[in-house]
């Protein structure tokens, strides 16, 4: 058995880091562009967000379709039917003539891209064996971390340089290069395949067999698990996240530029983590990197919420994306192994629950800051990230220990 990925695989995975990429960067590429795009289309600030709601909520509701989808007629082809509809979309929407338009272009993106990263982390799943997957998806998580970043980047800059439909223009040609190299590897890959070997039929859709398989995914106890603390996850960490520009403005005087590049450093937090994800792993095991990274992120988040000067909670926002990585990477490799033999749907309903944690958490904590009561729901949630590190760590400690166990014992039999 191969302890590492092949060549091709390599290959391939880079080809769909680069599609990764392109799908984060255009996920995050509007928020600097709602002051340009409330200018041209002669409406409020409010009203222009419809392009960011749209994608979020076309992203995270489709979820749920692709992952049937990729377990029937395979990932790598999803995948790359996923990146070229991105493709043309974008290069729709650097033409939209309106912000109807744009906002309906925007949704397509959207429900395009939701059949990248998670059937990117299925794939891997299938062909890297559990003790490298997540260094493995430590390494995809670099092209996202990266992808957030330069799309929020070059969507400011497109808007002060170049315009802001040329930053779609760019995203189109990209998602083009991503989808036409994955194709050609994909076909050099069964080109090479034995002579007999041909694919098998796909079985037609059948809604009573998706709704009966996603009962039995969820009869599970590891599947039920999962999911329960990733969506709990996504509304503690990523829920007050989304509040800390706020933060760094209403408590610390900051421009909401300055607010938004404090946030990078969110994003550095993650590739530092993927640069050190392997030591980290063999050092701490994975129950100790959850716990660890859940203590980061209490730690990022009582920073941010009441440190007296800027600087530390400067150094919290590094600290709260550092422990985010390390904590969702750790989830993230057990979502890929939560149901082997329904990959794609499990890992796409995990990335759905995250979804839905993300928004009920945003949901809440919007309605607390109209109170004036940001500071108390960060150390409420720091608190909750912490017993939720301590309950995900014991869990996965415990499940090791019983690997162990039965590992010991089924080499003892076979002596006998």
């Amino acid at each position: 058995m191969q302890t590492a990925p092949q060549e091709t695989t390599k290959r391939t995975l880079r080809f769909m880091a680069l599609a990764a990429f392109t799908s984060m960067a255009s996920m995050r590429v509007c928020d600097p562009m709602l002051p340009a795009l409330s200018q041209e289309f002669s409406v409020s600030t409010g009203d222009a967000s419809a392009v960011i709601a749209a994608f979020a909520v076309a992203y995270g509701l489709l979820q749920l379709f692709y992952g049937p989808l990729g377990d029937r007629l395979g990932k790598t082809r999803v995948v790359i039917g996923s990146t070229s509809a991105c493709a043309l979309f974008s290069a729709i929407t650097a033409l939209a003539p309106n912000l109807t338009a744009l906002v309906v272009s925007r949704a397509a993106m959207g429900a395009s891209a939701a059949g990248i990263i998670p059937l990117c982390m299925a794939w891997i799943g299938d062909q890297v064996p559990y003790e490298q997957r997540q260094e493995t998806l430590a390494g995809l998580m670099v092209a996202t971390v990266s992808g957030m970043m330069a799309g929020q980047w070059f969507g400011g800059f497109a808007v002060e340089a170049l315009g802001w439909r040329a930053a779609f223009a760019v995203l189109s040609l990209l998602f083009a290069v991503a989808a036409t190299l994955l194709w050609r590897q994909v076909s050099a890959v069964a080109a090479q395949a034995p002579a007999g070997a041909t694919p098998q039929a796909a079985a037609p859709f059948s809604l009573r067999t998706y709704l009966s398989n996603t009962r039995q995914l969820l009869a599970m106890p590891r599947v039920r698990w999962v999911l329960t603390v990733v969506t709990i996850e996504g509304a503690l960490a990523f829920g007050t996240l989304a509040f800390v520009p706020s933060r760094m403005v209403e408590g610390f005087g900051l421009s909401a530029a300055a607010a938004g590049g404090v946030m990078v450093l969110y994003g550095i937090g993650g590739l530092l983590y993927s640069l050190f994800a392997r030591r980290w792993l063999a050092l701490l095991g994975e129950h100790g990197l959850a716990m660890l990274g859940a203590l980061a992120i209490a730690c990022g988040l009582l920073l941010l919420a009441w440190s007296p000067v800027v600087a530390w909670a400067v150094v919290g926002c590094f600290f709260a994306g550092l422990g985010f990585y390390m904590l969702h990477n750790t989830l993230q490799t057990q979502a890929t192994q939560m149901a082997p033999h329904a990959r794609g749907m499990a890992v796409t309903l995990f990335a759905c629950l995250l979804f839905l944690g993300q928004s009920c958490g945003v949901f809440l904590v919007a309605l607390s800051v109209d109170r004036g009561w940001l500071v108390p729901v960060f150390t409420a949630a720091a608190l909750g990230v912490v017993a939720l590190g301590a309950v995900i760590g014991r869990s996965l400690h415990r499940a090791r220990a019983m690997d162990a166990a039965g590992t010991k014992v089924a080499g003892a039999s076979s002596a006998k």
